[in-house]
């Protein structure tokens, strides 16, 4: 199975331009720039890597963490997860941050914690990750 997207980027670094587009569809020519990447906090102005990259994580911990949790017998009502990729200019991306709020009938805070550190290892982007530090903060809400 394989996946692709598309970045066209024109100009230099700082002043060019680029877009970027899913096979999903999901966005087609979705603006990013120095800007976006690098100057822009409120995340406003077009996407980047790093957020991607961050979707890519939280969508992938959360569907590995629903498959644990069905296993188990106590399947997921919910699960709020979100990851945060941090970038370093000059050093590049050093982490990924995920946190998860989970609404799991019948389980217990002990048996969530165990399966939810279990997904955070296992899920591929995880793996694909392995170079960066993955932090994780899981609790029933």
């Amino acid at each position: 199975m394989d996946r692709h997207a598309t970045a066209v980027w024109k100009g230099n670094l700082k002043e060019g331009t680029g877009t970027i587009d899913l096979q999903s569809g999901a966005f087609s020519a979705q603006p990013y720039s120095f800007k976006t990447r690098f100057e822009d906090e409120s995340g406003k102005s077009g996407t980047n890597p790093e957020e991607l990259i961050a979707a890519a994580h939280a969508g992938c911990f959360a569907m590995q963490l629903s498959h644990f949790l069905a296993e188990n017998g106590t399947p997921a009502e919910k699960l709020d997860a979100k990851a945060v990729v941090s970038l370093t200019p000059g050093t590049g991306i050093t982490g990924s941050a995920l946190t998860l709020v989970g609404t799991v009938p019948g389980i217990d805070e002990a048996k969530f914690k165990e399966l939810a550190n279990k997904a955070k290892e296992g899920c591929p982007v995880s793996k694909a990750l392995g170079a960066i530090n993955v932090t994780l903060d899981a609790k029933l809400g």
